[in-house]
């Protein structure tokens, strides 16, 4: 099996975590979607990360369908609920957190457009976004330390994911002191194995890998 990611990448990481927390074998291959000579062109008509190969030498591609897939590969532990009522409020947090992401991204392909055509009025769109999302996302943990059922699975990893994409992309936005329920549940995780492996900057490719690798 094989991954294919970029290294910046928060909907990749999801898949990174999802793997290791299943302790599934397989190979990782970092690679740059916005270069010419990306591997994604041949292997996602939509040419994003990230990718899974399976053994098959199948293409799965969005992080929610591999991570899906994984579940369905091995079932334990779960990273989506099964039960259907716990199943929901997860999915919920996800759209959240991978919505907040979304528009990190869409502020980043803004301002890297010709200075006189970037639009203010999009960015503040998308900041709006963010604050609103990161919102309900402190509403929704509170004091806890899960999100949902008081077990680690999709809604916690893409939150933590979600927080720390925004360490990276949207620096200017202080989430810490804003929402400290959010701090107090970053701190709770920030150990977790998964999570501290599989971070922005990754030890086998570069220094900075932050640095030029698209979303």
């Amino acid at each position: 099996m094989k991954l294919i990611t970029a290294a910046p990448s928060p909907y990749a990481r999801k898949v990174r975590i999802s793997l290791h927390e299943k302790t599934i074998e397989h190979e990782v291959v970092i690679d740059v979607p916005w270069n010419e000579n990306t591997l994604t062109k041949d292997k996602n008509p939509l040419g994003k990360v990230p990718i899974l190969i399976t053994n098959e030498n199948e293409y799965i591609f969005d992080s929610k369908v591999i991570i899906r897939y994984l579940d369905q590969i091995k079932p334990k532990p779960e990273i989506y609920p099964i039960d259907p009522k716990n199943h929901l409020s997860a999915l919920i947090i996800e759209t959240v957190a991978d919505g907040i992401c979304d528009a990190i991204v869409l502020i980043r392909l803004e301002n890297v457009r010709v200075k006189n055509l970037i639009s203010k009025q999009w960015i503040k769109r998308q900041e709006n976004k963010i604050v609103n999302g990161l919102k309900y996302l402190s509403n929704e943990i509170n004091s806890k330390s899960y999100f949902v059922d008081n077990y680690f699975n999709i809604a916690d990893i893409s939150a933590f994911t979600c927080l720390e994409y925004a360490d990276i992309r949207f620096k200017e936005f202080d989430w810490r002191k804003s929402f400290p329920n959010l701090n107090n549940y970053w701190k709770f995780h920030k150990n977790r194995e998964s999570f501290a492996l599989f971070t922005c900057k990754e030890p086998n490719i570069s220094a900075d890998p932050c640095k030029g690798l698209g979303p």
